[in-house]
């Protein structure tokens, strides 16, 4: 009989292989042309340290984990699809735009799922060094300096140069990092993430403009602002924290999210889906509505799919 995944074993090495991540992410300068190349369009970038940190942790993974399966942005294709299988959900560079353009909203995430579900998140933003964690059923963490760093960092080569600059002073939280979290009052109250996507026409760049307009409008639910910052994995951490109070999204992929997917539900959160009635979220449906906890939650669902100007459909 098959063991089954030692999850706590997954967490630690994750968060190592997140680390080793860092110091690649932050001692590279993307600002070439032969380094950055497009997949989807103009707005949809790659670059060679996305290729570059993907192939270090799908090897690190596969060499530790030979029988799991490994899913990753930069090495899937058209056919890739999440399956109950024991996985590794990897996104080598969450923020990818934010990084050519040295705009410090940046992390690599890394997740374990079975049965389609995440089991074990791990976000990490090497240009804060915040660190976001969580294994199912054991609360979600944040570890951060203690003094914030200065940015940008100096290059670096090693992981004991790395340790040197980020220094020792640090802190583990657990999230959200208010507790209790303050109740949720309605749209009106809120600080929503949105983000914009690389389908700039279209059907669903249709509902997206329109579902924008009505949720900061004066006439529909006038938010109290809407944030748009490149990376959903940081996106979801921001609202696990209690600093977001919602987060909406269509376009992501399974990479974007698992980690953070996690991270929100053991924070407290709920993630559902991101069209009206989608109260069974799903890891691979590619739209996705995400609420910090705190009482109220379930009522600003609701509030949130009544400003939508459509269904968005991938």
């Amino acid at each position: 009989m098959t063991e089954p995944p030692n999850l706590d074993e997954i967490h630690d090495f994750l968060i190592g292989l997140a680390h080793k991540a860092g110091v690649m992410i932050i001692s590279a300068h993307p600002s070439s042309a032969a380094a950055v190349g497009t997949k989807v369009n103009s707005s949809d970038l790659v670059t060679e340290t996305d290729k570059a940190v993907e192939d270090m942790v799908s090897t690190a993974l596969k060499a530790e984990y030979p029988d799991y399966i490994f899913l990753g942005e930069e090495s899937s294709t058209a056919s890739s699809r999440l399956t109950p299988a024991p996985t590794f959900i990897v996104d080598p560079i969450d923020g990818t735009t934010n990084f050519v353009h040295a705009f410090p909203y940046v992390s690599i995430s890394l997740a374990f799922a079975q049965e389609l579900k995440p089991l074990v998140g791990v976000v990490y933003n090497p240009f804060t060094q915040k660190l976001y964690t969580a294994i199912r059923g054991k609360g979600a963490f944040l570890t951060s300096p203690t003094i914030p760093t200065s940015f940008p960092y100096p290059s670096i080569s090693s992981s004991t140069e790395s340790q040197k600059i980020q220094g020792a002073e640090y802190s583990t939280r657990s999230l959200p990092l208010r507790s209790p979290a303050a109740p949720l009052d309605g749209l009106r109250k809120a600080l929503v993430a949105v983000e914009w996507g690389n389908e700039r026409s279209g059907h669903n760049w249709d509902v997206k403009t329109g579902s924008f307009s009505a949720l900061a409008g004066e006439k529909g639910a006038m938010v109290h602002s809407l944030r748009s910052l490149g990376s959903a994995a940081l996106n979801m951490c921001g609202v696990a924290s209690g600093e977001l109070d919602a987060y909406w999204e269509g376009g992501c992929w399974p990479w974007d999210v698992a980690a953070g997917w996690v991270i929100v539900e053991e924070a407290g959160g709920l993630v559902v889906g991101g069209n009206k009635g989608e109260w069974e979220g799903k890891v691979d449906a590619r739209r996705y509505l995400v609420v910090r906890g705190g009482e109220g939650g379930r009522e600003l669902v609701e509030e949130f799919w009544s400003q939508l100007a459509g269904e968005v459909k991938y």
